[in-house]
């Protein structure tokens, strides 16, 4: 949940990495203080494609209005994802957010980078990425940077982990490089906003994630009983059997 109440005690924000909190403290490197661990910029609280978003808006927003982040910090511990369709939908989240303010060459980037997220949600199936109408939508109103992104793509596809590793990040870098040269008025607050959104968008992801989780939890016991049921009743092991008992899986 994104929270409106910063941490006590912690370090002034500063722009980028720090050896100890007595020099200063990232985004990040906050968050692994109020997670308890190691510090860390890349601490292993938050997924690190959101985790790396902080720290482009953190490393991008002047030292006067750094701070105004802190309120955020307790909101990306905990947010740890997973799964291909967790980065597609928190990548085409941000690319959204984005690509209506950002100069020609970022929207062109930010393109391809949609058109990675539609493809991928394609492949994964009906209603596994949320986001797919608004992606056709946002693309459709961009055709120029479209149209130079399919030919720079030359029809090549792209695989999860190529995804995951390299495109998703792109992304990211993308949206922030983009906004902070746009013709904004207020290009931080625009920053500050993406933020918000990739959080909010980790956020509902969680959930919905944990609710697949449990769904397919439940149906594992419901089927369980079902095979018991049908079994028949349960009889006492033949004399002179033994009933063997399965063995823990090593690790």
């Amino acid at each position: 949940m994104v929270t409106d109440r910063a941490p006590d005690s912690l370090p002034i924000l500063s722009r980028g990495k720090h050896r100890s909190a007595r020099k200063g403290a990232c985004f990040m490197e906050m968050a692994s203080v109020l997670a308890n661990e190691p510090w860390s910029d890349r601490p292993s609280c938050t997924h690190p494609l959101l985790a790396g978003l902080a720290r482009l808006v953190n490393d991008n927003t002047s030292d006067q209005n750094r701070g105004e982040l802190a309120v955020l910090i307790p909101s990306v511990v905990g947010l740890r994802g997973g799964g291909l369709a967790w980065t597609v939908d928190l990548t085409s989240a941000v690319a959204l957010q984005a690509i209506p303010d950002v100069p020609e060459a970022s929207q062109r980037a930010l393109a391809a980078g949609l058109i990675r997220c539609e493809q991928l949600a394609a492949s994964l199936g009906p209603e596994m990425v949320t986001e797919t109408d608004v992606i056709r939508e946002a693309l459709d109103r961009v055709p120029g940077a479209v149209a130079w992104a399919r030919k720079y793509a030359a029809g090549s596809t792209v695989t999860a982990k190529q995804f995951a590793k390299r495109s998703a990040p792109s992304v990211m870098r993308c949206a922030v490089r983009g906004l902070v040269v746009s013709a904004t008025a207020d290009p931080e607050a625009r920053l500050r906003e993406l933020l918000r959104v990739g959080i909010a968008t980790a956020e509902r992801l969680e959930f919905r994630t944990a609710g697949l989780r449990s769904s397919s939890a439940s149906s594992g016991r419901t089927g369980s009983t079902a095979l018991l049921r049908g079994a028949g009743p349960m009889t006492a092991p033949t004399p002179g059997c033994q009933v063997e008992r399965a063995q823990p899986a090593a690790r």
